[in-house]
């Protein structure tokens, strides 16, 4: 266990924005968490993995606790891979590595930032794969009574970028590691159409693997060289009545039709509200990929969230629909919203 004070949060989340907290602890076992909790109970703490979700909208004046619990294990039968991967693990490496194995199941996946120990709280999904799928269990230990839980994934509560992690338990537990099972005879799952277009010759794990990327890096900011979370809006999901009405007004609108409704392209409603590229002091909407709000020029905490507002505040004007984040809004002593705090910009 590491720890250290007054800390810069700069290289410990993706966007890369100047922040700082009081204090940092990396937790790298199992044993650690009880103990650290402890010390932290009625202090402001936030568990951070890869910080691939996260916008710090000021400095934080609590404890940063890093989650580096790493591992491996895999146990396989006749028919099935059955996978334990440490909660601190890094996503993209994982997603490789069983790539590199020839274990087929997570290329759809690759290059999604982020720890493993993330992963269920969003039920992260790309080109037709979502965590839900592959997941048997989430392992954590509950920092209220120390105890480790191993919770089946028919229990998580998964949804669209959800799961009982944002809800339920939220703020009460430590994901210590996540469980996988996928078979071993592959299918490959290729019903985002740009994926086998983009593949030449055989259809392999990897060459799906490959193409994942390819397809990413083409659309999509490397955190590394433009801060950016990803994703920062949620593809909004209206009433088929409403969908019905939009389409009227605008025929090109993209949606999905589900049971309950009908879920829109947030991406599409942005660039069509002429958003794409717009600047507001450092932050930026991708030029490529208009889901994506980027720090390409020393943002501050505000450039972001001012850019987020104007970009609700407008597509909401043209369509009627309004965007709700993705992202975590994190201010000084725990998590907020982008509503508390348009008032204050």
């Amino acid at each position: 266990m590491h720890e250290s004070y007054s800390s810069s949060l700069k290289s410990l989340h993706t966007f890369h924005l100047d922040v700082h907290c009081a204090h940092i602890i990396e937790i790298t076992s199992v044993d650690q968490i009880p103990k650290v909790f402890e010390r932290l109970e009625n202090r402001p703490h936030l568990i951070l993995g890869r910080g691939s979700n996260v916008l710090f909208v000021e400095d934080f004046k609590g404890t940063v606790v890093l989650n580096r619990i790493g591992g491996i294990e895999i146990v396989e039968d006749s028919e099935f891979y059955h996978i334990h991967v440490g909660g601190g693990e890094d996503w993209p490496d994982f997603v490789s590595s069983m790539v590199d194995r020839g274990i087929g199941g997570f290329e759809n996946l690759a290059m999604i930032p982020g720890c493993v120990g993330s992963s269920p709280i969003q039920n992260i999904g790309a080109y037709g794969v979502e965590l839900d799928s592959l997941c048997t269990y989430v392992e954590y230990v509950d920092l209220q009574s120390a105890q480790t839980v191993r919770l089946p994934s028919s229990e998580c509560g998964f949804g669209y970028r959800d799961s009982i992690f944002k809800h339920d338990i939220k703020d009460h537990v430590f994901i210590t590691a996540v469980g996988f099972k996928v078979p071993k005879l592959w299918q490959p799952n290729l019903s985002y159409g740009a994926l086998s277009e983009s593949i030449d010759g055989d259809i392999t794990i990897k060459s799906v693997f490959e193409a994942v990327c390819q397809t990413r890096k083409s659309k999509l900011p490397d955190p590394d060289e433009i801060g950016n979370a990803g994703s920062f809006f949620k593809n909004p999901v209206i009433s088929k009545a409403q969908y019905s009405q939009l389409k009227d007004t605008f025929p090109n609108v993209v949606g999905f039709e589900l049971e309950h409704g009908v879920k829109l392209a947030a991406g599409w409603l942005i660039d069509q509200a002429g958003l794409k590229g717009t600047l507001y002091g450092g932050a930026q909407v991708h030029p490529n990929q208009a889901l994506v709000l980027t720090n390409p020029n020393q943002a501050s905490p505000n450039d972001v969230v001012g850019l987020a507002h104007l970009v609700r505040r407008d597509v909401l004007e043209k369509f009627g629909v309004e965007l709700q984040h993705e992202v975590r809004f994190i201010g000084a002593l725990g998590e907020t919203h982008l509503d508390a705090l348009v008032s204050q910009l």
